[in-house]
């Protein structure tokens, strides 16, 4: 094959050939579109949020100083969630971990950071903690559809070789042969793309302060354990999917409580709206 196709995408069943570049230059700056893409999700996902903001209690200016709060406490989980479960590439040198431009983030370790920088902020602005959950991860889902994008750009995250409709050609450099595999970045888009429209869809159907969240972490943790399975490049812990198993315990535990609660009554005077 001709060097300037190793890097050719392609999606058989649409009939496309994609060459797409990792970066864009603005004179001496590089820009990645991992990053760019990353940031565009972002930028929606405070956007939405900033539409409902009054729902936890909050003004469009506090919604901003948060998103300043959080935004660098979920970067830096999801570099030590990623470093953590992937300590060999850096025991040699340790130092290595500080140089989060060479890639290695992981998103569930950013969601666990945005919980952890929600709840500091609580405390800090006297806020109800589910009501601004709900807010925060009802929305957080459509950040993540564009973000996986990213990886389309990186020609990473994808699963294992397969012969199925909706498998994608990548060039592996190992064998020196064009294959195929699962896009598992595109299926967890696409998930993540309806996870948001029906929690939307839910959000001012809610019955009590939390419930969006809860079913953030079902949906996303249902769609994650069986996504994470295909891919080839899992975080490991032993033998353990690290991101399948803790997709599956958050999942299974959400789904209870919302179980749970469907039966409880509930103060309609108590819910944020």
């Amino acid at each position: 094959m001709n060097p300037a196709n190793y890097s050719i995408i392609s999606f058989p069943f649409l009939g496309l050939e994609l060459n797409p570049p990792r970066s864009l230059s603005i004179g001496p700056v590089e820009i990645h579109y991992y990053g760019l893409l990353i940031a565009l999700g972002l930028l929606l996902s405070v956007v939405y949020g900033m539409k409902r903001c009054h729902c936890a209690g909050l003004t469009e200016d506090d919604t901003l100083d948060g998103v300043l709060w959080v935004t660098p406490i979920a970067i830096i989980c999801a570099r030590i969630y990623y470093c953590v479960f992937s300590w060999d590439s850096y025991r040699d040198d340790p130092i290595s971990v500080l140089y989060i431009w060479n890639g290695g983030i992981a998103l569930y370790g950013s969601v666990i950071g945005i919980v952890i920088g929600v709840s500091i902020f609580c405390k800090i602005k006297k806020v109800n903690l589910p009501a601004l959950l709900d807010l925060v991860l009802g929305h957080i889902l459509i950040g993540q559809c564009i973000g996986r994008w990213g990886n389309f750009f990186n020609r990473e995250a994808f699963g294992a070789a397969t012969d199925s409709f909706f498998r994608m050609g990548l060039f592996n450099t190992v064998t020196g042969e064009f294959e195929y595999y699962h896009p598992t970045f595109l299926y967890e888009s696409v998930w993540n793309l309806i996870g948001f429209l029906i929690l939307n869809y839910c959000y001012p159907r809610r019955k009590y302060n939390g419930q969006i969240a809860l079913g953030y972490l079902a949906w996303y943790g249902l769609g994650r354990s069986w996504i994470e399975g295909l891919r080839v490049d899992s975080l490991y812990w032993g033998s353990i999917r690290v991101s399948q198993a803790l997709a599956i315990v958050t999942c299974l535990a959400a789904a209870a409580i919302l179980v749970w609660q469907h039966f409880r009554p509930h103060d309609p005077a108590k819910l944020m709206n």
